[in-house]
This record gives structure tokens, C-alpha cells and sequence, in this order.
């Protein structure tokens, strides 16, 4: 395991202070607010700690509310909301500074029996294929700074070149991403890290046939809502496919959606999320 994945493993990993109660930490970095796949991954934690074991998260469906602040832990209060004889539904509030940051609801189901079908999985290059995002980035990397130099517990392998040209291209992009190293067999942390990684590049999508970066200057965004689904056991260690689309951006806010398959072909996770692209500097005549 790679010394940021540790990290990233020690980060979820949230301290019990009370009954339903948990503390997280926030990595040393010099972002101006918590990443938001961090405070997602770990609110997951949180609710996952009151649910039996024999039950896996299925579903979850989140808002983030205000900025996290880096500099300030997070306290997440976790509400029972209902044990089922086969599912078991969690909310789960992150706060700090005596205000709601972030809140997520989530379903655990004990696995059943039932009809299968899922869309096929689209074509792609082999990840081993790819340039890492060190590679890719490189061109970019004075623009970047601190995001390109810091080290990254996700190994992510873009199909395409990345957002960084005025360009304009379709609202799609291919990225096969898998954590750094091996994880424990725990499968909530599996969908933990999953959790965390979604979060990375799927507003991407949207910025891409308008021909802008997050990096430019004139735009900024921040996540404003997001859901996933997860439809079959996956390691969050091994090779994935992150297959994303942007069908709709409007009135400063824009959708995108994501399905991801693992190696073998199977639809694990689908994830759709709104975000804020919002102008910050006039148009220039």
C-alpha cells in the first residue's frame, strides 16, 4: 500500500466519541476547504458503524451544504432512522463550527436473490495503456501547482487528454481510477475509498464542451448535491472504469452522470451529481 493510500485509510477511519458520534481529520494540505469525496467517504464510515455487519450499502444520496474547513476536525452525528428485517436506512450529518456542512442519507440491504440485467460495459483502452496522472498532467503542472505535486491515494488514468485546453469537446470523458495499493477485505471501506474517488472527476464532464477548466481563472465550481448507487460487490483496489456524461448545464449549475464497471465487465456503482460552475469574472468583449 503507498504511504497517501495509507493515509487515505487512516482518514476514514473515524475516532467514536459517543454513541453514534464520530470525529474525522483532515489531511495536512493547503486546500482552502475539505475535498468533498473526503467528507463523503467518511460520513459512509459513520453510518456504516451502526449497521450490521451482514448488511452492505446500496445507496446513498448526499448535499453538501457549506465549505468544510481543512483546519477543524469534523464531527458527524449519525440518526437511526429505521432497521428493517432487510434494510436499514442511516442519516448522517457532518458538522463543524456548530453548523452543518454536509448531510447523507443511506440504505443498507442484506443481500437477496433476484432477476439480473445490466447495460454492457462501453469500450476503452487497458489502463496499463494509459499515461498515470503525473504523465498526463505534466503539461499543466505549473498551472496545477499544489494538486499536481501532492501525493494521490487514487491511481488515475484519463482515456483522453484532460480539460486543460479552451477546446470545446462532447460532455463525456473515460477515467479508470483504483486505489494505490491493496486494501483490507472490508467491504465498506471498499465503498468508502469508492465513495471518495467518485467525487474526483465526474463535474468534469460538464465543463467540457465549453471549453473551460476549473484552473482558468474565470469560472468557479463545488459540488452541490450527489447519489450513487451500488449494484454488485467490487474492490475498490482493483482496475475501474468511470464512464461519465454531462446530458444538461443551466443556470450555473450542471449534472453529470456516472456509471462504473469494474475488469471484468459488471456495473458496480452508478453516480450522478449536480455542481456549481459559476462565472466569477465578466465575459471580456
Amino acid at each position: 500500500m503507498s504511504a497517501a493510500l495509507d493515509d487515505l485509510v487512516a482518514l476514514l477511519d473515524l475516532e467514536t466519541i459517543e454513541v453514534n458520534h464520530f470525529r474525522g481529520h483532515n489531511p495536512d494540505e493547503r486546500g482552502v476547504r475539505i475535498f468533498g469525496g473526503q467528507v463523503a467517504g467518511q460520513a459512509l464510515v459513520a453510518a456504516g458503524r451502526t449497521v450490521p455487519a451482514d448488511r452492505y450499502v446500496h445507496s446513498l444520496h448526499a448535499s453538501f451544504l457549506r465549505p468544510g474547513d481543512p483546519k477543524a476536525p469534523v464531527l458527524y452525528e449519525v440518526d437511526r432512522i429505521r432497521d428493517g428485517r432487510s434494510f436499514t436506512t442511516r442519516r448522517t450529518v457532518a458538522i463543524q463550527h456548530g453548523e452543518a456542512i454536509f448531510h447523507l442519507s443511506a440504505s443498507f440491504h442484506a443481500p437477496e436473490e433476484g432477476p439480473e440485467h445490466q447495460d454492457p460495459m462501453p469500450s476503452a483502452p487497458d489502463p496499463q495503456s494509459l499515461p498515470t496522472f503525473t504523465e498526463r498532467f505534466a503539461p499543466y503542472a505549473d498551472r496545477m501547482g499544489h494538486w499536481y505535486t501532492r501525493p494521490r491515494p487514487i491511481d488515475t488514468r484519463y482515456t483522453d487528454a484532460p480539460n486543460r485546453s479552451k477546446e470545446p469537446r462532447p460532455p463525456r470523458q473515460q477515467v479508470w481510477f483504483r486505489a494505490d495499493g491493496t486494501l483490507p477485505d472490508e467491504p465498506l471501506l471498499h465503498a468508502c475509498v469508492l465513495a471518495y474517488a467518485s467525487d474526483m472527476s465526474l463535474l468534469d464532464s460538464v465543463l467540457l464542451p465549453h471549453g473551460i477548466s476549473w484552473d482558468d481563472g474565470d469560472f468557479m465550481g463545488a459540488s452541490l448535491d450527489h447519489a450513487m448507487w451500488f449494484h454488485r460487490p467490487f474492490r475498490a483496489d482493483g482496475w475501474l472504469l468511470y464512464d461519465q456524461a454531462s446530458p444538461s448545464a443551466c443556470g450555473a449549475r450542471g449534472l453529470a452522470q456516472g456509471t462504473i464497471f469494474d475488469a471484468d465487465g459488471r456495473l458496480v456503482v452508478t453516480v450522478v451529481q449536480e455542481g456549481l460552475v459559476r462565472r466569477i469574472r465578466p465575459r471580456s468583449h
